[in-house]
């Protein structure tokens, strides 16, 4: 994941709000414009999630036909009610989980600075 922090001169940048004038002139300029930014590895949730959820589905499964049980509730019944609570409890642990990694992820972040790359002259958008 890349933030945009602050250019290399200092001066803070927010968002997406950039001085077009500023912008506008450095491409003109031929000059590369120059942003510090955050770099960091973050995780995405729902492959945390879904891992949690099949991981409870699992569970369930091994709950309701593995623990011998008593013998007046039907076996399915059992597997659809541990289904339920425990895929809702391995998906509330995989979002902790991917949580706690986006932490540590922040703590790791570096900064970097970037250079604008010029686009190509009006020349040779035609060939």
């Amino acid at each position: 994941m890349v933030s945009e922090d602050s250019n290399a001169d200092g001066t803070s940048q927010s968002g997406t709000s950039h001085n077009s004038t500023a912008h506008n002139a450095a491409a003109h300029n031929g000059t590369p414009e120059r942003r510090g930014i955050t770099v960091r590895r973050a995780p995405k949730f729902v492959p945390f999630m879904g891992l949690g959820g099949v991981l409870g589905i699992v569970v369930a499964a091994f709950v309701a036909y593995g623990i011998p049980g008593d013998e007046s509730f039907d076996t399915g019944a059992v597997f659809g009610f541990f289904l339920v609570s425990f895929a809702a409890g391995g998906v509330l642990l995989g979002a902790i989980a991917a949580l706690v990694l986006d932490k540590v992820s922040v703590r790791r972040s570096r900064r970097a600075v970037v250079e604008s790359v010029p686009g190509p002259a009006e020349d040779d958008a035609g060939a």
